[in-house]
């Protein structure tokens, strides 16, 4: 019980200095502004500040919660041994997560990918208003092969191929991660709403260039679950894994289980080199 007791005390201790630390470091902005972000409707674009410099949003809901896994809980913080790391950031959406890199490591080199156009030209611009150098934007989507794929504008951060759609209205073009992981790769994050699975299974071979990746994984409703083939591609890779739980709950699954953008499940995965 002590043990227990002294782990939750630690954790606590470590989210308050973490928040004190980016609240000093201007991420949180005023209270004013943080309610005034919370009344604003969804899908409805507009512009906050952050890091001391004016940032556009597309959704304010989705910004936040962005901004607090990003910037609060910085769930993509890592060490190097490089201060001038390589990384891949596959769903990069308006920006925050290649703020928070160059944040992390200002001679960081980025590799950024957003399939959704619109959103592309939001993140175009926050990239030009912070004037960050080494970042290379590409407005296409990550899949399984070379081709034009039919994809849901959600309007936030829930954008995503769907391949069961005919004559979708939206097409996207969608490339291969394997002929960017050709080389070192210091950090990829892979973001990319349900196509991590097949994705991986694409670029398999080249994750032996991978030192560290953080994946989203997203559980479909209605269609086979892919985390068994996900894990055991990491495991082949070389990887171990640390697994969070995050987003869609459902506090009696043999009941109810939730759906948001119908997915019935999502986690965070944590994979390094042992």
């Amino acid at each position: 019980m002590i043990d227990l007791f002294s782990h939750i005390w630690n954790s606590s201790l470590k989210s308050l200095v973490t928040e004190t630390r980016m609240k000093l470091s201007g991420v949180r902005g005023d209270s004013a502004e943080e309610e005034r972000l919370k009344g604003v409707s969804r899908f409805v674009s507009g512009e906050t500040s952050l890091l001391g410099r004016s940032v556009k949003y597309v959704d304010a809901p989705s910004y936040l919660f962005m901004r607090r896994e990003i910037f609060e809980s910085e769930i993509y913080r890592f060490q190097c041994s490089t201060q001038n790391p390589y990384i891949i950031d596959c769903g990069a959406n308006i920006g925050l997560s290649v703020i928070y890199f160059k944040k992390l490591y200002p001679d960081s080199t980025i590799l950024a990918f957003e399939p959704d156009v619109n959103i592309f030209s939001v993140l175009s611009e926050n990239m030009a208003t912070f004037a960050l150098q080494g970042v290379t934007l590409s407005n296409k989507a990550l899949w399984s092969e070379e081709a034009r794929v039919p994809f849901i504008q959600e309007g936030a951060d829930g954008g995503r191929i769907d391949a069961s759609i005919s004559g979708s209205p939206c097409t996207v073009t969608a490339t291969t991660l394997s002929q960017y992981l050709v080389k070192h790769v210091d950090f990829l994050k892979l973001d990319i709403e349900g196509a991590e699975g097949d994705v991986l299974e694409e670029c398999r071979e080249g994750l032996a260039h991978v030192e560290r990746m953080f994946l989203e994984y997203h559980s479909a409703h209605g269609e086979p679950q892919q985390l068994g083939r996900i894990l055991e591609i990491l495991r082949g890779a070389g990887f171990r894994y640390y697994i969070e739980h995050i987003g869609i709950t459902s506090g009696h699954p043999f009941i109810h289980r939730h759906t948001c953008n119908n997915f019935d499940n999502q986690l965070n995965i944590y994979a390094y080199r042992p």
